[in-house]
């Protein structure tokens, strides 16, 4: 009997969604920032910006490493979790892995610094601030598994930390959504330090009770 070894065409255009999606917030959610300066945005209407604006450098500072670090690391992503490039390209494969996990490792840090001053209020400091932890310890998982050889439980925890990573393009999807539905953006920004992430986390379980889930994307 003929069996199909290739991804089926709903699992290779959610691949595609999830990559150009994660490329288009990586690149274009920082243009802004890297076009100008807080005191422009903020005087622009940004409610983000202003919540920075006024701060310390060193905070200030923090939320541009964030940025970074978070940008490189969804825009790393899907040639990470290609399996095409895994197997044609090895050596790329290991050299942007270590390239994201430094840029985890910034994004996380610096989101963990930013979380007690976020717009959200407690929510967003226990959201937020979970998120981190729970993206630089994946991440961290993930590198102890590879150095040991265990490549199955390294793709697993990729792909958890992908999760969390993609909660840069999730939280701006929910607030499109919700922006309009709660009336202002403030509102909106208190539903999504769990949601941004949480339903993701979720998706990536139940992707990864089927061994087959160890394989993917392609």
């Amino acid at each position: 009997m003929a069996t199909t070894t290739g991804p089926t065409p709903w699992r290779l255009a959610g691949v595609w969604w999830l990559a150009l999606t994660a490329v288009a917030i990586a690149v274009f959610a920082l243009l802004p920032y890297v076009a100008q300066p807080l005191d422009d945005l903020a005087a622009d209407g940004s409610e983000l910006a202003a919540n920075y604006a006024d701060r310390p450098a060193w905070l200030r500072l923090c939320l541009y490493a964030h940025m970074t670090g978070g940008g490189l690391a969804l825009l790393l992503s899907p040639i990470q979790l290609s399996a095409r490039i895994r197997s044609r390209a090895p050596r790329l494969h290991r050299w942007t892995g270590r390239a994201a996990l430094a840029a985890i490792g910034i994004g996380a840090a610096s989101g963990l610094v930013l979380a007690p001053h976020n717009l959200a209020g407690p929510v967003g400091v226990a959201g937020f601030g979970l998120l981190a932890v729970l993206w630089l310890t994946f991440a961290a998982l993930g590198l102890r598994a590879i150095r040991r050889g265990a490549v199955t439980a390294h793709r697993r925890w990729a792909l958890r930390a992908f999760a969390l990573t993609y909660a840069a393009v999730t939280l701006r999807l929910w607030l499109v959504a919700l922006v309009p539905l709660t009336g202002d953006f403030l509102t909106a920004y208190r539903v999504v330090p769990f949601l941004a992430w949480v339903p993701n986390l979720v998706v990536v379980e139940l992707l990864l009770r089927d061994r087959r889930a160890a394989h993917l994307p392609r």
